[in-house]
């Protein structure tokens, strides 16, 4: 019996664990409209709390970047997952918006240590290894926690209440720290003492690490304002809350396959800009034609076998901004300029529903948003050519 090699058990655990943060996400998404009516929030209120998530990852993103170089890997990811856990509890105790946006921001802070440290891990375990297909694996880990939570906690708190599904998801994020801390093992060849001391990048990769920032962020934001967003204007259409939770999380569920696939083809073939290119294309389209609710399968169904495919393959753009001295610091900053575009666009999209009054004006948002993610890939691609990186 043959075994598979050993860093596709450790991505294994960290899909498990980092589904966690899916999870935690999808919480007050999923009971938002309980919230509305038990807290009289407007819209607004929702989409900041949403985007409180990110932002504590404007604060802790490079200091969290720097700590890397003094602690362990599995040490920051096992306290990440802890400091959801805890956000979590607290949201299910919240009374007020502002209890919620201090357990979200909670939530946020382990968001910024796991995510940094989740991609380091995989990034060391698989570099020059089918690197694009593993961070397709890690990051699809995202929205299968999100698919989980939109179709288990409507009905979770449609049966119960809304307290419950931020329960079950600190728990599961409790569980995941023991499983980093108890198996997690770092690769033979990472080394902290070969971490840079120094605050700051070379010029060259901190522009491209920057701009790979914000292919990632807008790219992002778009795929969660979808997820706030498409669930109404199915409702609008005639669908039932649970009905349309559903049809929306059909994008996440085919991503669990299309992601690797897509890494795949870029592992094998090359023709990465190519292949994200019409992918986000064909995404921005999916979105505009989304008020066309008697195709909405078949549009969340191509928005997720396509327009988010190439998650993977703009994750790997982070080897190619920095070199392995300056991971843990570099990774720091990109997520900083990740948190920073992401995090007000939660708010923004809630914003433009309140003033219009329509669930389509937030999607025309994330279109526009997938529109500029493959603009700051070009820039990625011209300053690698301009200075000469290869």
């Amino acid at each position: 019996m043959h075994l598979p090699p050993q860093r596709w058990t450790i991505l294994v655990l960290l899909f498990v664990s980092r589904t966690g943060l899916g999870l935690q996400f999808q919480t007050l998404g999923s009971v938002s409209d309980q919230l509305l009516e038990v807290f009289d929030f407007g819209f607004a209120e929702i989409g900041s709390l949403v985007g409180a998530f990110f932002l504590s990852g404007l604060v802790f993103a490079m200091p969290a970047g720097f700590v890397g170089r003094y602690a362990t890997d599995k040490t920051l990811v096992a306290t990440g997952l802890a400091a959801l856990a805890v956000g979590g509890a607290l949201a299910a105790i919240a009374t007020g918006f502002g209890m919620f946006a201090t357990a979200r921001m909670i939530c946020g802070i382990g968001f910024v240590l796991t995510t940094i440290y989740f991609t380091k891990m995989v990034t060391d375990w698989f570099t020059g290894k089918e690197l694009a297909t593993a961070m397709a694996v890690l990051v699809m880990s995202w929205p299968f926690g999100i698919a989980i939570g939109q179709i288990g906690y409507v009905w979770l708190a449609e049966l119960f209440n809304w307290r419950i599904p931020f329960l079950l998801a600190s728990i599961y994020c409790a569980l995941g720290a023991v499983g980093v801390w108890v198996i997690y093992r770092a690769p033979r060849t990472s080394d902290n003492s070969i971490q840079s001391t120094s605050w700051g990048l070379p010029r060259s990769e901190l522009v491209l690490t920057l701009l790979a920032s914000g292919v990632w962020a807008l790219f992002n934001a778009a795929y969660i304002v979808y997820l706030s967003f498409a669930t109404r204007i199915l409702m609008d259409g005639g669908y039932g809350s649970v009905g349309a939770a559903a049809t929306v999380s059909i994008a996440s569920w085919v991503f669990l396959f299309s992601g690797i696939l897509c890494g795949q083809l870029v592992d094998r073939f090359g023709r990465s800009d190519e292949i994200l290119y019409v992918c986000l294309t064909v995404g921005a389209c999916a979105l505009l034609l989304l008020p066309l609710t008697n195709l909405a399968v078949v549009l969340c169904l191509i928005f997720g076998l396509i327009g988010i495919a190439p998650a993977g393959v703009i994750m790997a753009l982070t080897v190619q901004a920095m070199s392995p001295q300056n991971r843990a610091f570099g990774m720091g900053i990109f997520f900083v300029g990740y948190f920073l575009l992401q995090a007000p666009a939660p708010g923004i999209a809630g914003w433009l529903f309140d003033i219009s009054g329509d669930p389509y004006w937030p999607i025309l948002f994330a279109a526009v948003l997938f529109v500029f993610a493959g603009l700051c890939n070009v820039g990625f691609r011209a300053t690698q050519k301009r200075w000469g990186v290869a």
